[in-house]
């Protein structure tokens, strides 16, 4: 029997820097909302047997209307609300998930998501037992002191922009976030710390693509659009 694969799909950011009172992950690009592609994509991919949907408390009717029910998402299996932090949401998708191998968590803010980042990250998850899509880095990195000076320059072929999903076996994922839990959790950034922190494993990288942009800011509304008419 193959491996059961669920996707935790976070769409409980409150999107700031979008200057919009629609929060980011349900404004529309060529008339879908952000959050629709993204499910999409784990909906029609024979990789993923299940979708937990993350969102706010107050998006939970609208997104079982107007996303889940409206456009057909039948792998999702619970929309439930999430927590203050990205960590809390996370965790609460991982509560959430019933007799699944390997777990993807992914920014529904990424629309561009794809099937063959899903089959690198899940091949390298398999050696691995924890793997996050990123590529490498176009530009020059630089560290910075606390003064707002250059620290240090690391090398560029090392430097990675790590991007989502993140992919781990659902038991190492789910016992890290356990155990940090007990802990200060002020400095995590995204789930691989976690793992890292709490295991001690190394997680790999697998290659994701210079389109999986997540839509943060006004700009990358724009960017989205120009992708889409190349699609």
């Amino acid at each position: 029997m193959s491996e059961r694969n669920t996707a935790i799909v976070l769409a409980a950011g409150q999107g700031k820097r979008m200057n919009s009172k629609v929060q980011k992950q349900f404004l529309e690009i060529q008339g879908y909302p952000v959050l629709y592609y993204s499910l999409r994509c784990f909906q029609e991919s024979p990789l993923i047997q299940d979708i937990i949907l993350v969102t706010g408390e107050e998006s939970i009717s609208y997104c079982k209307e107007e996303i889940v029910q409206k456009y057909g998402f039948t792998k999702v299996s619970a929309v439930i609300p999430g927590g203050k932090e990205r960590y809390d949401s996370v965790y609460a998708g991982l509560c959430e998930c019933r007799d699944c191998e390997y777990v993807l968590i992914h920014d529904g803010a990424r629309p561009f998501v794809t099937e063959e980042i899903l089959k690198r990250g899940l091949q390298k998850v398999k050696e691995t037992g924890a793997c996050v899509i990123g590529m490498p880095s176009k530009d020059t990195v630089k560290l910075s002191d606390e003064e707002g000076y250059v620290k240090e320059t690391p090398n560029r072929k090392c430097v990675w922009t790590i991007q989502t999903p993140q992919i781990f076996s659902y038991s190492l994922i789910r016992e890290a976030h356990d155990s940090i839990r007990q802990k200060d959790m002020s400095k995590i950034t995204d789930d691989a710390m976690v793992v890292e922190q709490e295991t001690g494993i190394k997680v790999a990288l697998a290659e994701g693509s210079y389109q999986n942009i997540k839509i943060t800011t006004p700009e990358d509304l724009d960017i989205a659009e120009a992708f889409l008419k190349h699609l």
